[in-house]
């Protein structure tokens, strides 16, 4: 009942978003300037960017060295092409959940700590975004920033980025004190000395051990050096995608660009971030470069669409290749997952 509520949730909130990026518009004129995109360009960029989740494959196998977890570069592009699968077909996220299940069922490694691995990850990401973001936006011939937190959209993006702040405080404290977490766990869950007890404790020393990469400056600086040349890739094909639509915006406008839709997309709404990446894209776009709406909305949703079918259709093959319910991963969680692999 609760998945319910909160995939009825999401989707509520990408219908709104969609409606409000699009009142008052033309349809007919962005379609029109979709068919009338730059094929090659467009190409290019969702090129560029679906080799951008093998660049991800690559990047994992360093967030995993802490745990000794020996994996296939097969597997981890699988595992994150059912992911991002999952996340593009189902509501609440649960490619979250399928991601780390498949690479432990096909590896057959702790999912507690490619959960911790993923936590990493999202933490680097965070840290090269957000460093980028504030590089352009310092850069004198950056445009004027006062407004782009205004309005509806501009709220939901500021809530959101407080509620990451506060999640990234605790993250930090699980870094700096594992072993005062490790002993209020022990306190609270062997004290019955029940199984379900036992199995926590072991899921949470994996997840914390998977934390201290963020401890170790040698890995540290190698992951970081990984998210920030994966978050230029990922940029480059922003700016191949604006080529397409006929918007002359520089490289800083594809950083900001990204970065925006990066946090937009962080909201939670429904399946495949409809509304959300469309609204992190006219943030950027129309409210700070003054690109018109209807060549910022033909590009945000002519380059979204453009990135949602390649990945989508690799995480189904692999879904079928190994025999995984990405739907039963999603459903039954991080627990339960024994009849995952369908006969």
């Amino acid at each position: 009942m609760k998945k319910t509520w909160l995939s009825l949730v999401g989707l509520g909130i990408s219908i709104f978003l969609l409606w409000w990026v699009l009142k008052g518009e033309d349809y007919r004129d962005i379609i029109e300037k979709i068919s009338n995109a730059n094929l090659w360009y467009l190409f290019l960029s969702i090129f560029v960017g679906t080799l951008g989740y093998l660049i991800r494959a690559l990047r994992w196998k360093l967030l995993l060295e802490p745990m000794r977890m020996e994996t296939s570069l097969r597997a981890r592009f699988a595992s994150v092409s059912m992911g991002f699968a999952a996340n593009n077909l189902f509501p609440a996220r649960i490619g979250e959940v399928v991601r780390a299940v498949s690479l432990g069922r096909l590896e057959s490694i702790s999912t507690s700590g490619v959960v911790g691995s993923m936590v990493v990850e999202r933490f680097l990401d965070s840290v090269a975004v957000f460093s980028m973001l504030l590089i352009v936006v310092m850069l004198p011939s950056f445009p004027t920033t006062e407004n782009i937190w205004s309005g509806v959209g501009g709220s939901l993006m500021l809530s959101t980025l407080e509620i990451l702040a506060v999640l990234f405080v605790f993250l930090i404290c699980f870094v700096l004190f594992p072993g005062f977490f490790l002993n209020v766990a022990r306190k609270l869950l062997l004290r019955r000395k029940n199984h379900l007890g036992k199995r926590i404790l072991t899921g949470l020393e994996s997840f914390l051990n998977s934390l201290s990469l963020l401890r170790d400056p040698q890995l540290l600086s190698k992951a970081l050096v990984w998210s920030f040349g994966f978050w230029i890739w990922h940029a480059w094909s922003f700016w191949l995608g604006f080529r397409a639509f006929g918007i002359e915006e520089n490289f800083v406008a594809a950083i900001f660009t990204m970065g925006m839709v990066g946090l937009a997309v962080a909201i939670p709404a429904g399946p495949g971030f409809f509304g959300t990446f469309q609204l992190g894209a006219m943030i950027a776009l129309n409210g700070v470069f003054n690109i018109t709406e209807g060549t910022t909305l033909a590009f945000a949703f002519g380059y979204h669409l453009g990135g949602f079918f390649p990945i989508t259709f690799i995480g189904i093959y692999y879904a079928w290749k190994f025999g995984l319910s990405m739907k039963k991963i999603g459903s039954r969680g991080l627990d339960g997952d024994s009849e995952l692999i369908q006969k």
